[in-house]
Parts: C-alpha cells; structure tokens; sequence
C-alpha cells in the first residue's frame, strides 16, 4: 500500500494521494471443470489400439500368400480386427455405465458361467480346435475364448472373495483353501484344452489379490512354492514342454532351430534388424512367412523389426504406465473403503501387466515360448473385447472415486 501510494503521489497530475481503481474487473464465471473419469488412461488405452491395429494389418497383409491363407483377401485380418475393435469400444462404453455394485453381486455367477463355458469348449464337434490345442467356441462373428473370460471372472470372483472372507484372512482352510480349490479347477479345465500361458496369467491374478487383500505373507509364500512346484511336475511330465524349455535354454542349436525354437530364432532375428529405429513400417521380412503367427502370439517382433528399440520402447512404457495408473485407481479406492473396487482395479493391471510381460518375455527369449497374446494389440477378438470390458470397469472405479470425493454418491 505505502509503495502503491507514494507511486501515485509521484504521478502528481493523474491522482492526488489517491489509489488507482478500476470500476470494472473481469470474472470468469464458469466453474472449475473437474473431469469425471481419467482421460490419460483413455488416450494411452486407444493409442496402444490404434497402434496394434496398424501392426496387425502390416503383419498379415502378406499371409495369403502362403497356400494356408490362400482363400483370404490382403485385408481379411485387418477388417475383422476392426470389427473386433468397434465390438469391444461398444461394449466398453456400456460397461462403463454399469455400477461396481452390479459387478460385486453377480461375481461368482459369472465364475460359475466361466466353468461351464471352459467344460464346453472341450466337447468334441463344439469346441474348435487349432494347431492341436481346443480352446475356442465358434460363434459366427467370431471365435470365442472361454480362458479370456475366465481371467475377468476370477478377477471379479477373487475380489468379492476377498471381501467376504475378510474377517478370517488368517486362517489357512477358512480363507485360502476354498479360493486354492476354485484356481484349481479352473486350472485343470485350461490344461486340458491346453492353454498353460492363460492358467499362469489367472494364477498370477489370483495370488496378487490375495496378497494385496491381506493374506497372511507366510501362506501367500506357502502357496507360492505349491504353484511353482506344480508347474515344475508340469513340465517335468510333459515330453513337449520339456522339449520347449531345453530349446528356449540353446535356441541357435540346429536341432532346436529347426523345430521347438524355431519361432524364437525367427523372433530374435526381427529385433537384430530393426536395430535402434527399424526397418520402416511395412518393411518386415521375418512376416514373409519366416515367423509364424506373426500377427497374434509374435506381433512385437514385428513392431521391432519395423519400429525398432524406440517403437518397442514405447509399447514398454505404455503399458507399464497403464498397469501404474490402474494401481494407483485400485489404491485410490480403498482409500475410500471401497475395497471390492479397489482389489478389482488392481486385479485387472495384475492381468495385463503379467500378461504383456510374458509376451513380451517370449518375444524376446527372456522366456519360454507360450502362446500367449499382447494384450490389446495382438490380432483376437475375444482378447480384444474381453481387455477392453475390463478396463472399462477400472474406469468405472475411478469414476465412483472421483463422485466420492466431490462429495456426491458411487
């Protein structure tokens, strides 16, 4: 004020010992915008769409080529992505309407409708077979996978679980042996088909919700140690699995280059010559039928090769980002005592980080070879839409968050 004044005083002829006063002050009378859901998580979501749908087409695009694929147009892979990716989107946004509270009671109905569909896909003359392996359900439109909707039921399913069983946490045989039981069955049903990458995925999801519900850590270690030992005896008694793991162990030997390795080797060449920036988009050889399922199991191999590190890179961070905001959503709510929503947010970012690790860890030999999608990108409709429905119910949670803490109602 004594700098204002003696300002003013200075100015002599404009004011005498007065203070500058405007009769008009501009205000903006809009109220603050708070957005009612997480549109970063929307935009990165699409982005990784958009991009596995640009991928798909440049790796399938020469499949009829081959006398297998004769039959199909240069588009037939792209366009049904398409259709898959608009199918998905519609059943996202409807998704995203209906509460958690929904969700919550109709739980363990839909792990129930999960089980029946996984006992049908192994009927004969019901279930489709590929490459040896049953594990689809012919629907017209598309081929169903009953394992994909198996991994949002026991996320759904172990969440609720956890909920109830919240007050005996502690107790071995009251709170954990039931939900043991439940992965089991659902386990033999996926070995049977067989799809052990989909079992360790629903594991994975399974354990993480238990650990993150308040599982005692000694039986969340004790359990631990039973999946792995099973998946050891697993592998110990299948002579083909065996085979995978000593060829994932020396892949550039011939024998195994020429047989169980060979899709790794041919995966590990595409990374070599893509090289730091890639081939340029379109520019793969290693899709020129070298690399089989190029477009589904092995598509970063592609990206790599026609991206290079800095398209691969990017995939990386994007989904390590997206599995860092679902946390951070399922954090969120059970901060706000919405421990269902909570454990199911962070569920579903267990479900695509494990998933999208284990693709990516294939694709670049960190791991054996499984056949197991990259989430969101990867040519299948039934991943498509069954990855989208999910996060279209993390995006619901954080809506109802953010309704709590504008003080309104979920």
């Amino acid at each position: 004020m004594a700098q204002l004044t003696g300002r003013v005083a200075r100015r002599g002829s404009e004011a005498v010992g007065g203070l500058p006063v405007r009769d008009w002050v501009s205000i903006n009378t809009q109220p603050t915008r708070v957005m009612g859901f997480d549109q970063s998580l929307v935009w990165v979501v699409l982005a990784l769409l958009s991009l596995g749908l640009v991928m798909v087409y440049s790796a399938s695009i020469a499949l009829p080529d081959s006398p297998k694929f004769a039959k199909y147009a240069p588009t037939h892979f792209f366009s049904r992505h398409m259709f898959s990716l608009l199918l998905a989107l519609v059943a996202a946004g409807i998704v995203s309407q209906i509460p958690l509270s929904v969700w919550e009671r109709v739980a363990p109905w839909l792990f129930v409708a999960s089980l029946f569909l996984l006992m049908l896909v192994l009927i004969p003359h019901v279930g489709k077979g590929v490459n040896g392996a049953r594990r689809w359900l012919p629907l017209g439109l598309m081929n169903f996978q009953p394992s994909e909707l198996a991994k949002l039921a026991i996320t759904l399913y172990a969440a609720d679980y956890m909920v109830r069983k919240m007050e005996v946490k502690e107790h071995f045989f009251r709170a954990v042996a039931p939900m043991a039981v439940a992965v089991g069955v659902v386990g033999l049903l996926l070995l049977a088909e067989p799809d052990m990458g989909a079992f360790m995925v629903i594991a994975a999801i399974a354990m993480a919700i238990l650990f993150l519900g308040g599982v005692n850590g000694r039986m969340f270690f004790m359990i631990t140690a039973v999946l792995v030992g099973a998946f050891v005896l697993m592998v110990s008694l299948s002579p083909w699995r065996r085979e995978r793991i000593f060829a994932y162990l020396d892949p550039w030997d011939e024998k195994h280059a020429l047989g169980k390795a060979y899709q790794l080797t041919h995966s590990l060449i595409a990374f070599g010559r893509g090289e730091i920036f890639g081939e340029g988009l379109g520019s793969s050889l290693e899709k020129l039928h070298y690399l089989p399922e190029a477009h589904t199991d092995f598509l970063l191999a592609v990206i790599g090769e026609e991206l290079g590190f800095i398209g691969v890179a990017v995939v990386i961070f994007a989904f390590f980002w997206v599995v860092r905001r679902l946390f951070h959503i399922g954090r969120q709510a059970i901060a706000l005592d919405r421990v269902f929503s909570g454990l199911v947010a962070q569920g579903v970012g267990v479900w695509m980080g494990a998933q999208a690790f284990i693709n990516m860890g294939v694709n670049l030999g960190v791991l054996p070879t499984k056949g197991l999608t990259l989430p969101l990108m990867s040519y299948g409709g039934s991943g498509i839409l069954l990855n989208c429905v999910a996060l279209a119910i993390c995006l619901r949670v954080d809506i109802e968050n953010r309704q709590l803490m504008r003080g309104g109602r979920a």
